[in-house]
């Protein structure tokens, strides 16, 4: 019985802690919507008057990216800005053949009258945040703007982002991500589903109210002084993004998300890039909430709420443990519902997860809604395209989760850089990319027990109890076998 009690409390637990979460996003959504009606009007430089046009850096952290560095410099050559007031950064840490190819595009673009320069490391030193430290120290501009070497801003973006830093007060501006390859594959459209539920639903709703919110690593403008005032980036956490985010927003610095303005980039198109990626993310996430969570704690000047929203950002990514957890102890709290009869008013706790998908399913349509529009079929697609969501998503758990309890025990990796394709339809091929992992992780082969262990979640459905089974965790059984089975047979093939 002590067994049972123990597994009943653990689960209980987790139920709930996944039910604050849910409850944390319905308050976002309250926010977005009211947001979305009461739009505040912020003071902007005048670009007419020339001496309003400040001097902008634009840095682009690169390290092997063979595939899509010359999209991106002639991307990046089209911004419309005064030359004279823009320099361009290519924080280059390269190892192979892209870096020769590189230096030979820079040159090019050099000679048309673009300040666009060079910066390589002689070792990569705090990897990514290690690089923008370097570029810093020489970096020209007031505002710097970086992106990753698979987004490509629109030509305006300069002049849709820079002009809100009139506000002395305002330290970042964010804008939101768009997706080139949305629609290659299940796995595109699934990262394009959650990646959209954050740049709308989270950001908004916790800019609007003055919640911290996070720079997402790119597509996004720093004031100089900003980052310098929270000090500078460091590399002593796999996101040092939301490191940087979340010091400086502890120093009083305010941010800008500007939703309206997307900035179109590559999602991965393999799952083992997906992987790696999400690694870094959830790792990242746990790392941040390690080095962070008591600074926010302590800190007298920011409300209750702005704490309670804090805490459960940076406790995002441990929302996957609290998944994997309820999920392997689903099927043992089957048997024991049915096996003790006295425990049955115990069990009222398991609606806490009905709940939260519904509040799940309710916040992610108003989101997807404003990307996509209502209507009747729009509906009946997004319910389609969320429980594909969710089902992925807790097939991730078991990866994501190690991710997590490395970052709160404090196990150090490297900075691994998530592979780009440039590719966006299936008639292209992402088979040659030499960047791909060839190795299969030994946690796949526990993905696909995990795939067989949900089947016999079903399988026990049908069996226990003597009133002709339970079906009530049937359905949540079948989307963990479809999630498990989807990551495990995508990473044995290595296909999108």
């Amino acid at each position: 019985m002590i067994l049972e009690s123990l597994i009943i409390v653990v689960y209980s637990v987790a139920l709930l802690l996944i039910f604050m979460y849910a409850l944390a996003q319905l308050n976002l959504l309250f926010n977005y919507l009211s947001a979305r009606k009461h739009h505040k009007n912020s003071p902007t430089f005048d670009f007419s008057k020339e001496e309003e046009i400040p001097y902008v850096t634009i840095q682009l952290p690169v390290y092997n990216e063979l595939y899509v560095m010359d999209r991106l410099l002639s991307n990046i050559a089209e911004m419309d800005y005064p030359k004279e007031k823009l320099e361009i950064q290519v924080l280059d840490d390269s190892t192979d053949e892209s870096f020769e190819e590189t230096a030979k595009h820079i040159e090019a673009l050099r000679k048309t009258g673009l300040d666009i320069q060079h910066v390589t490391r002689k070792n990569r030193e705090g990897f990514k945040a290690g690089a923008l430290k370097e570029g810093l120290k020489i970096a020209k501009g007031e505002y710097v703007a970086i992106f990753d070497a698979d987004f490509l801003p629109k030509k305006n973006w300069l002049k849709n982002t820079i002009p809100y830093f009139k506000d002395e007060e305002i330290g970042v501006v964010q804008t939101r991500w768009g997706h080139l390859n949305r629609d290659y594959s299940i796995l595109t459209r699934v990262q394009a589903f959650a990646l959209d539920a954050h740049f709308t639903l989270e950001q908004v709703g916790r800019n609007s109210k003055g919640h911290f919110i996070n720079f997402n690593g790119t597509a996004g403008v720093w004031r100089k002084e900003c980052i310098l005032d929270a000090g500078n980036w460091e590399g002593d956490t796999l996101t040092e993004d939301l490191d940087l985010s979340y010091r400086a927003q502890l120093k009083k610095w305010k941010f800008k998300y500007l939703e309206a303005v997307e900035t179109p980039a590559e999602l991965p198109v393999v799952i083992s890039a997906a992987r790696s990626q999400q690694f870094r993310w959830n790792k990242g996430g746990a790392e941040n909430f390690q080095k962070m969570a008591w600074r926010v704690f302590k800190s007298k000047d920011i409300s209750i709420k702005t704490k309670i929203h804090s805490f459960l950002h940076l406790l995002n990514s441990t929302m996957f443990l609290n998944i994997l957890i309820v999920a392997i102890l689903s099927i043992p709290m089957l048997y024991i519902k049915n096996e003790y009869e006295h425990l049955k008013m115990y069990f009222y706790v398991m609606s806490f997860f009905v709940i939260s998908t519904i509040i799940f399913f309710i916040c992610y349509w108003f989101t997807y809604k404003s990307i996509y529009g209502g209507g009747f079929k729009r509906f009946l697609k997004y319910s389609a395209m969320f429980f594909t969501f969710f089902s992925v998503a807790m097939g991730f758990s078991l990866h994501n989760s190690i991710a997590v309890l490395e970052g709160h025990f404090g196990k150090k990796s490297e900075f691994i850089r998530t592979p780009k394709f440039n590719i966006s339809s299936l008639k292209e091929s992402w088979k040659g990319n030499k960047y791909i992992t060839k190795n299969i992780s030994p946690n796949v082969i526990i993905e696909g027990v995990l795939m067989l262990y949900f089947a016999f979640g079903m399988y026990s459905a049908f069996i226990v109890g003597d009133q002709g089974g339970d079906f009530g965790l049937f359905p949540f059984h079948l989307m963990l076998c479809v999630g498990f089975g989807f990551v495990f047979f995508k990473s044995l093939t290595s296909k999108a």
